[in-house]
Formats: C-alpha cells, sequence, structure tokens
C-alpha cells in the first residue's frame, strides 16, 4: 500500500526545524498471542483467569443499577476501538503497519502504551497480577523488536507493593530490554476490616503521602536504570466517575482526576525533591489540571506554610477583645451565652493540635513558591492529546511540560492521518506560537524520555535531533 503524507501533513512537516515524537500513542496487543506467551511462562490456569478479566466488561450485563452499586460495578470502557476504519484498526494492531504508516503521519518517533496491558496493572490478585504484567511485556519487547528505530513501546510495572515493582523493572530491562513504562497506580486498596473484601468499600493508595509503602526504592531504581516514572490511569469508578450506566460521564475528566491525585501525592510527598533527576509524565489527561493544581499550590502554600500558618493559631487569639466584641456588638441572645465562650471558637481553631503535624509541606522540603514551580515546570510533564485546545494553558507563565499525546489506536481518533494537523490547529488558531508547537512535539518528549536517560532515544531515528536539543541546554 502506498502511503504518501496529505498535503496538510506534508506542509506542516515543511516549516520545521525538528522531527516529531509522540509520546502517547496505543498499541493494541494481539490477545491470541500474550495469551500464548502467558501459557508459556505461567501455564493454562493463567490464560483461564486472563480469559475471565478480558471478558469482565460482559459481567455486568442484564444486572440492574441497584444490583451494579452493590457490586461496585460501574459502566466501563465499549466500543472503544476503530471498526468503521479498519486500516487504523489493523495499524495498531500491526507494528509493522504502523511503522510503514509514520510518514504518512508525520512522525517520527512514537512511544506506544498499552490498551488491554492497561489492565493487568490494577488487578488486586497477585497470582494473575504479575504473570499477565509479565507476558504483555514479553509480547511487547517481541512484537517491537524490529522496529526500535521508529517504535518504542510502553510496558507495564505493577506497584501494589515496592518489590513487585522493582522485580518486574529490573526484568523488563534487563531480560526484555524495556525502557519506557507505565506505573500502576494509584492503587485502588480493599478498605481494612471489610471482610470479605468488597469492590464498594475500597481506599485510593497514591504512592506518595500517606501510602500503604515506602515507595523510595522503587524510584531509586528509576534513576539507577534511567526510567521515568509515567502514569496512564483511568479513574473510572472513583467517587465522582461511578455511573452505573453512563460510559461518557464517566470517561470525561477521568484522566485528569488520577493525574491531579498521583501529582499532588508526589510532590507533598517530596518524591520529586528527594528524586530530583527523575523525569514523572501523566498521560491523556491534558494540561489544565496541572495549572489548576499548580495555582492551588501556590495559593496554599503562601497561606498555610510553616510560617504563616501561625496567623491562624488559636493560642493568638484576643479573647478579652472577643468578649468585648460580644458584649458591644452582640445581640441579647449571644450575651446570654458569652459563658461558653470557648465553646463557641473551638471548631476548626483547635488549640491543642500536634505541633509535629503543622508544617504540612515539611515532607517535600518546599522553601518558597519558586521550589513548587520548579518541580512542575521541570519534574512533570502532561500528556495532551492532538485536539485538546486547553493545551494552549501549558504556554503561559509559568510554562509547564505539555506533550504531544496522538492516542492513536483509541475511539478518540477516528482518523489518525489527522492528529498532526489538529494539534496544528493551535497555531493556526492564534493560541500556540511555532516555538510552543516545537516544545509541545519535540522538546518536552526528549525532556521526559532523555531527562532521565539521555541516551533513550540512541539508535533511534531522532537521536540527533535529541543530542543536539540536550546540548542546547
Amino acid at each position: 500500500m502506498d502511503f504518501r503524507p496529505s498535503d496538510d501533513v506534508s506542509g506542516i512537516k515543511a516549516r520545521l526545524d525538528h522531527p516529531i515524537i509522540d509520546s502517547d500513542g496505543h498499541a493494541i496487543e494481539y490477545l491470541p498471542l500474550v495469551r500464548d506467551i502467558l501459557r508459556d511462562q505461567a501455564g493454562d490456569e493463567a490464560v483461564a483467569v486472563m480469559d475471565l478479566v478480558t471478558s469482565g466488561a460482559s459481567a455486568s450485563r442484564g444486572l440492574s443499577p441497584e444490583q451494579m452499586r452493590a457490586a461496585g460495578l460501574i459502566r466501563t470502557s465499549w466500543w472503544g476501538l476503530p471498526a468503521r476504519n479498519t486500516l487504523d484498526r489493523g495499524t495498531a494492531l500491526l507494528p509493522d503497519l504502523l511503522a510503514a504508516r509514520l510518514p504518512e503521519l508525520g512522525i517520527d518517533h512514537a512511544v506506544l502504551y498499552p490498551t488491554y496491558g492497561l489492565v493487568p496493572a490494577a488487578l488486586d490478585d497477585a497470582t494473575i497480577r504479575l504473570p499477565m504484567a509479565r507476558a504483555f511485556n514479553t509480547f511487547y519487547a517481541e512484537a517491537f523488536r524490529d522496529h526500535t528505530e521508529t517504535l518504542t513501546p510502553v510496558g507495564v510495572i505493577p506497584m501494589h507493593t515496592p518489590e513487585e515493582a522493582i522485580a518486574e523493572l529490573d526484568h523488563a530491562t534487563g531480560e526484555l530490554g524495556l525502557k519506557a513504562f507505565m506505573f500502576g497506580g494509584p492503587i485502588s486498596r480493599p478498605a481494612p476490616g471489610v471482610d470479605p473484601p468488597s469492590r464498594a468499600a475500597r481506599w485510593l493508595d497514591s504512592l506518595g503521602l500517606d501510602s500503604l509503602y515506602d515507595y523510595d526504592p522503587v524510584w531509586q531504581r528509576c534513576v539507577e536504570l534511567g526510567v521515568s516514572p509515567t502514569f496512564h490511569t483511568a479513574a473510572m469508578g472513583w467517587t465522582v466517575r461511578a455511573s452505573v450506566s453512563n460510559y461518557v460521564f464517566n470517561h470525561i475528566g477521568m484522566f485528569a482526576i488520577a493525574g491531579e491525585l498521583t501529582a499532588l501525592s508526589l510532590f507533598l510527598g517530596g518524591v520529586p525533591q528527594r528524586f530530583p533527576s527523575l523525569r514523572f509524565a501523566f498521560q491523556e489527561g491534558g494540561v489544565a489540571w496541572a495549572a489548576a493544581l499548580l495555582a492551588n499550590l501556590v495559593g496554599h502554600w503562601e497561606k498555610r506554610n510553616r510560617d504563616a500558618i501561625e496567623h491562624y493559631n488559636p493560642a493568638h487569639l484576643d479573647r478579652a477583645q472577643i468578649a468585648a466584641l460580644f458584649e458591644e456588638y452582640g445581640s441579647e441572645r449571644y450575651r446570654e451565652r458569652l459563658d461558653q465562650l470557648d465553646d463557641g471558637l473551638r471548631m476548626l481553631s483547635l488549640p491543642d493540635e500536634d505541633s509535629a503535624s503543622l508544617d504540612e509541606f515539611a515532607r517535600c522540603g518546599i522553601e518558597s513558591v519558586d521550589d513548587i514551580r520548579d518541580v512542575f515546570t521541570t519534574a512533570f510533564h502532561f500528556g495532551c492529546e492532538a485536539d485538546d485546545p486547553m493545551t494552549a494553558l501549558a504556554f503561559g507563565i509559568p510554562r509547564l511540560k505539555a506533550l504531544f499525546a496522538s492516542d492513536i489506536g483509541h475511539w478518540d481518533v477516528p482518523d489518525i492521518r489527522n492528529v498532526l494537523p489538529e494539534a496544528w490547529e493551535l497555531v493556526d488558531d492564534g493560541h500556540a506560537t511555532e516555538a510552543d508547537f516545537r516544545a509541545l512535539t519535540f522538546e518536552h518528549a526528549a525532556s521526559l524520555w532523555a531527562g532521565t536517560n539521555p541516551s533513550f532515544f540512541a539508535g533511534t531515528s531522532v537521536e540527533d535531533a535529541v543530542t543536539a536539543e540536550l546540548a542546547r541546554g
């Protein structure tokens, strides 16, 4: 077949002095091959469980809303892959075909996240979670082995415990040769004290602040291996995204919710501050949530840092002045209860707070607003789909590291030939400059992947351009 770029794609590429790196496309795994790999590695019983997992969406059919709520079930993804556009379905399934079509799309190198492989990292049962993750990782290494110049597959790292994460990291990098990874998290864990465990009683472990485990050994292993921790978590089923009848309701904003929870937890837990060489990414949720989170953190720091919080210390309240104000301005019913003044002043102003817990920024070591901005403008990266107009928020002050994330392979993209022209609309519509577009489609990808591992793009079609970019500083 002849895959020539459209005039639109050719015209855009002719104006650029840099390659296009897609930091979040999607491969569709060929499940019969994954099943055979799983059978070889873990046996027929594991395959039988995998078959149940991959057909799990049908389990809720025929259940009433009351039954679904009682079971903790929601309306999940359905008809999520290309169908009428059969060529695009085949492109996401077949690495050889995707590699052949990249020039048509105007993409020079694509980093490809899982589709079905998104599932194992979220499974409760380690006896299937770990074998499935390894089988998918083996599949990615084998399927894309002949296309390392233009395609980088993303492996799966389950994170229910630090030990399992490190074990799979070591195997996937050392034995399989993978270099990009999607980390599980936040982890939906069974609520303590609920026996038997129920899907309707869960809590979210966000890996940083107040986590069940100390994940610092995982982040340290990432430093040693040159791995950028990235997250691609769907928040369907969490709190407000839990409709039993409507997938659209559950899907809108779900990646932003998961990204915000993870980023805030890592930030307040001090992870990017303790591991400054790591670069993190939160995929597919856009950048609007990140801009809002940064603004909120700055606002909270300015009023609730360890010095500013003293403004609200009940010890500084002048009770004599309060009593005098009651006498002068209080109604009779207020004055009749003046002897209960202490009771009226306690709520939200308790005098016996633990002094050791007053500095809620202590774990992240923040000393100034600039320290907050540095994390959001250096360590954190944010995947933005090509048609997301809110990407323009990344180009304000401060500038955030928005990533071009095509999402090819999924229903968000009816025709993968249009992803580059859709992203370019930011320039055409005056919401971004060509310099902004360069940052979106090239510089920030280099920052994410090569910022942690300078040799990440060695041997790829964009190696020379990334090397020159890193040398620019």
